[in-house]
């Protein structure tokens, strides 16, 4: 296995390879790994992730698995890196951790089988796919704003090739604490299966990343807090979060909320799943008020 990571050297983008704690760059500078500022490990054009593939987050969840999997997109805008800050606005409370193992896309890819999805894999990094649950009542069921405000998608520290996806360990940690502690072995979809899946429609090209899904027990940090996704094999994601110095506009659009479905959906109830939505009463407040005038 080879380690790959994106830093800033010297005020410049560059990749390095890893050999233990040292970086180096293709030109032969070094520099220690503690004192590298680390960009995502590579440049995507699209991050698609899973909505859920664990067999623990479905029971928690209390549902069944779809037939098949079902997906999401969160912006690029949204793309962090190891050792970043990742921001909760203000006014809002419901931000969820979610450690997860991101497949990079090496070649493009378009219509194959999952027994050739593996020529189509450049290799594997971390993920941590957060959800900022308070917008979880607004974008008819797309998690546009849940998951793909900005800050919310870190990945890294590194792409590691040749790396066997199957029987790894994957946990998540707050404060050092472990909150996530699970086993690609159970998984009902592999890496191979939605590489495959996701490109019978659309092109994948390299550098795209796919998030593969999350163990249970995803549950809300607050400002100041440490989250760590550990995966054997990959590494260590480390993220600290930060509260947004400016408050979620309430001028315009849905406001956050703390529904039932937003409050049961970020401490692990069965709400996500129902297919119910009952939006807020506060959820548009303007108007609220002018049916009352």
């Amino acid at each position: 296995m080879t380690e790959f990571r994106r830093i800033l050297l010297d005020g410049y983008p560059t990749q390095v390879r890893r050999e233990g704690d040292v970086l180096v760059s293709a030109d032969g500078r070094e520099i220690a790994i503690a004192d590298a500022l680390h960009l995502p490990p590579v440049e995507p054009t699209k991050i698609i992730a899973v909505h859920l593939n664990y067999a623990s987050r479905t029971e928690e969840f209390m549902t069944k698995l779809p037939a098949a999997p079902t997906y999401f997109h969160k912006p690029i805008t949204a793309l962090n890196s190891h050792d970043a800050a990742v921001v909760r606005p203000e006014r809002c409370k419901w931000l969820n951790y979610e450690g997860e193992i991101v497949i990079v896309i090496g070649r493009t890819c378009r219509n194959i089988s999952p027994d050739e999805a593996a020529d189509y894999i450049a290799g594997y990094t971390i993920g941590n796919d957060y959800g900022l649950h308070d917008f979880r009542d607004t974008d008819a069921g797309s998690m546009l704003r849940v998951k793909g405000s900005d800050t919310l998608a870190p990945v890294g520290p590194g792409l590691i090739t040749d790396w066997d996806f199957r029987g790894k360990q994957i946990r998540t940690l707050v404060n050092g604490v472990v909150k996530q502690d699970d086993n690609t072995a159970n998984m009902e979809w592999d890496m191979h299966y939605l590489v495959a899946d996701i490109a019978r429609t659309i092109t994948l090209v390299p550098g795209d990343i796919l998030f593969s899904g999350t163990p249970a027990n995803s549950r809300p940090v607050q400002p100041g807090d440490v989250v760590e996704v550990e995966v054997e094999g990959l590494g260590t994601l480390r993220n600290h979060i930060v509260s947004g110095p400016t408050p979620i506009r309430d001028d315009v659009g849905a406001q956050p909320t703390e529904s039932e479905e937003v409050v049961s959906t970020a401490l692990g109830g069965d709400w996500e799943f129902r297919g119910i939505r009952t939006p807020s009463k506060d959820l548009y407040p303007s108007r609220v008020e002018e049916k009352k005038d």
